[in-house]
């Protein structure tokens, strides 16, 4: 699939505002909010502080025939457009510049916390992310966590993942999703809790037990990693289990090949706790070692996509929040992570890209031609 352009990605969301009060076109409003996103300016005053301060930048790219909007009308436009084609389009260009994902796909929900109001609940986006890659291939709103169960499935049908791993915390181990994935060609690690009551008490049971026998602990069964860092050691301990043909409805996840738990340890200024994970999955022929590492980048969305959203876009600040606003601006977040990660000819950290952008207006440039041609 071709590349799409910036210009592309823009002209293909459609413009749902009353055309006869339209005096900025669309495009160069989405496009002068991106860049302004990617510099680090996220309230709409400083989007506006940013466009004026680079107006001659702009020009480049834009005609600006109308001058530059004022930060009333960004929100207005973000109000007013429809978030599903904005997530479709932001999909079409994730598959267009990663036509073979591979690896693990990291499935997890975000709230962020001040979008609420008091008819309106908090925004909260579920996002699929490519830990191979680092970069988020697609995303989904719904009003709380325990939607999560019915916007899994509708982002999955959005994504090409065949012949990934695709890992999503206890919230989305359901039946249905289970099935949606292998319908896609790709496995699953799944979390169990006791949203799954019956099936989390079986694999906790036989687990714990299957863990104490040490002759059990070979390479394919049986991993470990240590990590002695800040005066705090931690020990994970993953143990699996392929032979499962007594548990009690197995067959009603799709392709369950075997159960799992990861055990850890972690010792800190004289104190030790400890904690056991469990869960199912479909892959086949993986060791113990493997299937920790998947379930290791799982927690990398934590780390990688996140903790970036709240420190560098300060999403949790995010005070959007009326018509389609917040999701929109999610959105966009998401495509500036998606520009910025995708640049490797800066070594620095991701706000030192940030600040690099705002200074170097040559360096963003190159940032912008390298992502979308």
């Amino acid at each position: 699939m071709k590349k799409l352009s910036l210009e592309e990605i823009l002209e293909g969301i459609e413009d749902t505002r009353r055309s006869n009060s339209v005096m900025y076109p669309l495009g160069e409003v989405l496009f002068i909010m991106l860049t302004a996103i990617i510099c680090g300016a996220t309230p709409y005053s400083r989007i506006e502080m940013f466009a004026r301060s680079r107006s001659e930048w702009l020009k480049k790219y834009l005609k600006l025939e109308n001058g530059i909007p004022d930060a009333n009308t960004f929100r207005y436009v973000l109000m007013k457009i429809t978030p599903e084609k904005v997530h479709s389009v932001f999909s079409e260009w994730m598959k267009s510049i990663l036509s073979n994902v591979h690896g693990v796909v990291a499935i997890d929900g975000k709230q962020a916390r001040r979008t609420s109001d008091p008819q309106k609940r908090p925004l909260h986006v579920v996002s699929a992310f490519a830990h191979e890659f680092g970069l988020v291939l697609g995303q989904i709103a719904c009003e709380e966590k325990s939607n999560e169960i019915t916007a899994i499935p509708q982002l999955l049908e959005m994504l090409e993942i065949s012949g990934c791993i695709v890992t999503i915390d206890a919230m989305g181990t359901q039946t249905e999703i289970a099935k949606k994935i292998r319908e896609k060609n790709a496995d699953y690690i799944l979390s169990l809790k006791s949203n799954q009551p019956a099936l989390y008490n079986d694999v906790k049971l036989f687990m714990d037990e299957y863990c104490k026998d040490t002759d059990a602990k070979n390479d394919e069964i049986y991993s470990y990693t240590l990590d002695n860092s800040h005066g705090r050691l931690e020990k994970r301990e993953c143990y699996v289990c392929n032979d499962i043909g007594w548990l009690h409805n197995r067959e009603k996840w799709a392709d369950m090949s075997g159960i799992g738990m990861i055990k850890a340890k972690v010792e800190e200024n004289g104190s030790i706790s400890e904690q056991s994970h469990y869960f199912i999955y479909s892959c086949k022929n993986l060791s113990a070692k493997e299937i920790m590492k998947a379930k290791r980048a799982h927690w990398g969305i934590e780390n990688s996509l996140h903790w970036i959203l709240d420190m560098s876009f300060r999403e949790d600040d995010s005070r959007a929040r009326k018509d389609y606003s917040a999701e929109n601006f999610n959105t966009l977040r998401h495509l500036a992570y998606n520009i910025l990660k995708s640049d490797t000819s800066f070594k620095g950290s991701f706000s030192d890209k940030q600040f690099k952008c705002m200074l170097d207006t040559a360096y963003f440039d190159m940032v912008l031609f390298s992502a979308f041609s």
